[in-house]
């Protein structure tokens, strides 16, 4: 069964931004050509927020594409560069991406957060502002 994974993540600073910004297409391209993966997708919100929403053939793929190469070397800085962190999985009976509103709900109903040094009031309190699509 299709394995879905929603992220967002709001950078901490516009020089982070930047930092961030340098090291997206690695990690996408690594995104784009991993095993498994069913499709994908990056929204730039507001206020420095990134979502990302991804479909994989199972738990396993994802696992697999997360913890190796560009995205692995990522991680660890995430947990500076952000202020806010929430991931959300779930497995669906179709491999079409779902809709950020779907994202979103998802996220608030289902997800967690992530560990970040300099967690924002939001953080803290799982409050999860929609995304701004269009």
């Amino acid at each position: 069964m299709p394995f879905v994974s929603i992220t967002r993540l709001r950078i901490r600073t516009p020089e982070l931004v930047d930092e961030f910004a340098a090291v997206l297409p690695g990690v996408y391209g690594q995104a784009a050509d991993a095993p498994g993966n069913l499709g994908m997708d990056l929204l730039a919100d507001a206020n420095s927020t990134f979502w990302t929403r991804t479909v994989w053939t199972d738990r396993g793929a994802m696992r697999s594409y997360m913890t190796s190469g560009d995205h692995a070397d990522v991680m660890p800085l995430l947990r500076d560069w952000c202020d806010e962190a929430h991931v959300a999985h779930w497995e669906q009976e179709h491999s079409e991406l779902p809709t950020w509103e779907e994202a979103h709900r998802r996220l608030v109903a289902d997800g967690r957060v992530s560990a970040v040094a300099h967690p924002s009031p939001d953080q803290a309190t799982r409050t999860v502002a929609p995304p701004v699509v269009g």
